[in-house]
């Protein structure tokens, strides 16, 4: 029996020395698995909120239709009956194509056009001479939107692009 002893001795030596290597390689594993875990979860978790945080909201590409003729856009009295001023300017519009009401097959429903030139004359008529500065462009294209969204209905027009302007 010593010889059994003796024979199992290097046996489980060498089972002792075997144990902290296999418990290094679980613990490396494990923690690549964690660290893979997370890096996964605050990547979709950052993605979700800066996609959701963005003023951008996606949608479908939009159809897009320029406002008066098609060579000139609109030319309008702008600063009243004594302000003798007239502005042309180039307006397009990114329509819904999903807005059946407002556009089929690419062009404007005669109602929706009507109404649509009509909120885009109001407006315009209606902003002081002032408010026409470059600088205050984006506030007119906000306000034009959000009109026409309310004539339209919400989500009718996606955007308004101011392609050229001349006030004289």
């Amino acid at each position: 029996m010593p010889e059994e002893e003796n024979a199992a001795a290097p046996v489980a030596e060498e089972k002792k020395k075997k144990s902290p290597i296999i418990m290094v390689a679980i613990l490396v594993v494990v923690g690549l698995v964690l660290a893979g875990g997370i890096s996964y979860f605050v990547t979709t978790k950052l993605m979700t909120d800066s996609a959701s945080a963005g003023e951008t909201k996606r949608h479908d590409p939009g159809v897009f239709v320029k406002l008066g003729d098609a060579k000139d856009g609109m030319i309008v009295n702008v600063g009243g009956i004594r302000g003798g001023k007239f502005l042309k300017v180039g307006i397009v519009l990114e329509v819904n194509p999903a807005k059946k009401t407002v556009i089929v097959e690419g062009k404007l429903v005669p109602e929706a056009e009507t109404k649509i030139l009509d909120t885009t004359l109001q407006i315009l008529r209606s902003v002081k001479i002032d408010d026409f500065d470059a600088s205050k462009q984006d506030a007119l294209k906000g306000k034009l939107k959000d009109d026409l969204n309310k004539t339209l209905g919400e989500g009718s027009v996606y955007d308004v692009y101011i392609t050229s302007f001349i006030l004289q």
